[in-house]
């Protein structure tokens, strides 16, 4: 089946969201999955990637925290506000785990979404930290696209 990008765009905008409350509210994650179908129209959303991201990335959270944490530029975790947090935590996901997802879209994703919920300029550190990221997940299509520019 083929996904549209936009299908694809809106599961990541309602995942960042509904991992945001699961941190936050410590909500069970089938709860929020609940209210975000009873609450959304999610008839555009490619709901498989949203259910997908809102529980493998809770399940793999050590691993995914411990990918980005060397590139957070001499920051701690616990110093990162929490759309940071879920946008890193989503993003290391798929260039973790969805290589079928090119990483310059991984990272364009997350930029978009940090413009519209983050901090001034969290985006930019997003970008630095995912970068970063990709060029250690996913080397071979990172430095490929490099020599190709």
């Amino acid at each position: 089946m083929n996904v549209s990008a936009s299908a694809r765009r809106q599961a990541r905008h309602y995942a960042m969201q509904a991992l945001y409350q699961w941190q936050m509210a410590g909500s069970s994650l089938n709860a929020i999955e609940a209210e975000f179908r009873t609450d959304y129209d999610m008839a555009k959303v490619d709901l498989a990637y949203f259910q997908e991201l809102l529980h493998q990335v809770p399940a793999q959270l050590d691993a995914l925290e411990a990918a980005y944490a060397p590139h957070l530029q001499g920051r701690n975790q616990d110093e990162l506000d929490p759309i940071t947090q879920s946008l890193l935590r989503l993003s290391t996901y798929e260039l973790k785990n969805r290589i079928d997802v090119p990483y310059k879209v991984v990272i364009n994703e997350a930029v978009a979404l940090a413009k519209k919920f983050g901090a001034t300029d969290a985006h930019k550190f997003i970008n630095a930290v995912l970068d970063q990221t990709a060029a250690q997940l996913r080397a071979v299509e990172v430095q490929a696209e490099r020599g190709r520019n």
